[in-house]
């Protein structure tokens, strides 16, 4: 097969879904492709939750198991076991988002430490994730990253957040589970960056078992990467990154407009692509020092790291490169990929069906604003349905 149609092959990206779980996929994303629709029923399903109306079977049995793994992490097993069989690892995401009580960051931090054993005797899991907003106050982080001195109240919740994420690497580091840190607003990451630095320094003297994010929207991020590289180098440590694109474009432009700063966001979607393949090439050149978490939904980008490990001879099975997708998307190229014999993992959200909402939410407003996408994951799904005569 042709390398550059090795995500045409339909057979392989939906051998998992049954019939009627492809004739629900094209439904949803029918819906999603139609933006009058997704607002009205956004707006709608808001509503219907607050005032507590019996919608969550429904939402439960369309667009929640479309996206989601389960309610809770036992739900999510036969999910994680089914992908495991076309050799698709899981990263599970605990997507319960905007929460402000110190109770809700520690019942977070303890959800990701019971990830991290369950992991741990889990072939099918060899990665977890967490958000830094899932371990503290935006709030906090913003200001610690605009150098402004906190309070002694402030002061003892911020070594409570540090506290978080040090018991949670920790664990990482004695189970040997890696631990991708996701990326967030740009006016909170320099805290996080900060503090995922100093996690790495500290656990990842052997191998990466801390992973930041880099969004490669941002125009800044290349700078960024060579310089945390070249401290790693003088302090002996080593670097673990997942590299996206980035979810929060709209947000930050509007803020940087509505407080006359310069944008951080790439003036244009090529400059994002281009930004994304060169932090992506800078790492494959490094990859003894760096390890690499590709999080993309990009083809394009997919096919260059693919010649990149090839003219580098890379092992497809190198655990320092990680492919991943988001659960019920792109799964053209995520199985197409594993099929190959590359390490592929798929990010699979869960939580209570109404505090995973807002993810959810996110998800499918991304999904009509990502000029390509809706249409992309149709045509293939209707190719499918083509091959089966349905």
């Amino acid at each position: 097969m042709a390398i550059n149609s090795l995500f045409d092959n339909t057979e392989v990206a939906f051998a998992l879904k049954n019939d009627s779980e492809l004739e629900r996929a094209y439904f949803l994303f029918k819906m999603i492709s139609h933006e009058p629709l997704v607002r009205i029923g956004t707006a709608a399903t808001n509503f219907a939750l607050k005032a507590k109306l019996p919608v969550e079977g429904l939402i439960r049995s369309t667009v929640f198991d479309h996206f989601c793994g389960g309610v809770n992490e036992e739900d999510c097993l036969p999910v994680i076991d089914k992908m495991f069989t076309k050799g698709v690892s899981s990263v599970l995401d605990y997507s319960v988002e905007g929460k402000e009580e110190e109770s809700t960051f520690d019942e977070a931090r303890d959800k990701i430490l019971k990830i991290i054993r369950f992991a741990d005797e889990k072939e099918a899991m060899p990665i977890v994730v967490f958000k830094p907003t899932g371990f503290g106050r935006f709030y906090l982080y913003q200001k610690k990253g605009e150098g402004q001195s906190f309070s002694s109240k402030e002061q003892e919740e911020w070594n409570r957040i540090v506290d978080r994420f040090d018991v949670v690497c920790k664990l990482a580091k004695e189970r040997d589970v890696e631990v991708l840190i996701d990326g967030e607003e740009s006016w909170m990451q320099d805290a996080a960056d900060m503090l995922c630095e100093d996690m790495m320094r500290k656990y990842n003297t052997d191998k990466p078992i801390v992973y930041n994010t880099l969004q490669t929207y941002r125009w800044d991020r290349l700078d960024y990467l060579k310089g945390i590289h070249k401290r790693a180098q003088d302090d002996n440590f080593k670097v673990g990154f997942k590299i996206v694109r980035g979810a929060y474009m709209e947000k930050e432009r509007k803020r940087a407009e509505e407080k006359g700063y310069p944008s951080p966001i790439c003036e244009t979607k090529q400059a994002t692509d281009e930004n994304f393949n060169t932090c992506m090439s800078y790492i494959f050149k490094h990859l003894n020092t760096i390890s690499l978490f590709i999080g993309t939904h990009n083809e394009q980008s997919c096919y260059i790291a693919m010649d990149i490990m090839k003219t580098l001879g890379i092992d497809k099975k190198d655990n320092n490169v990680w492919f991943g997708q988001l659960y019920g998307m792109s799964d053209h190229i995520s199985f197409n990929l594993a099929a190959q014999g590359y390490n592929v993992t798929k990010y699979v959200p869960f939580g209570p069906v109404k505090d995973v909402m807002p993810y959810l939410i996110r998800r499918a407003e991304e999904n009509t604003s990502v000029a390509g996408q809706t249409s992309r994951e149709l045509n293939l799904l209707k190719q499918e349905k083509k091959r089966r005569k349905l």
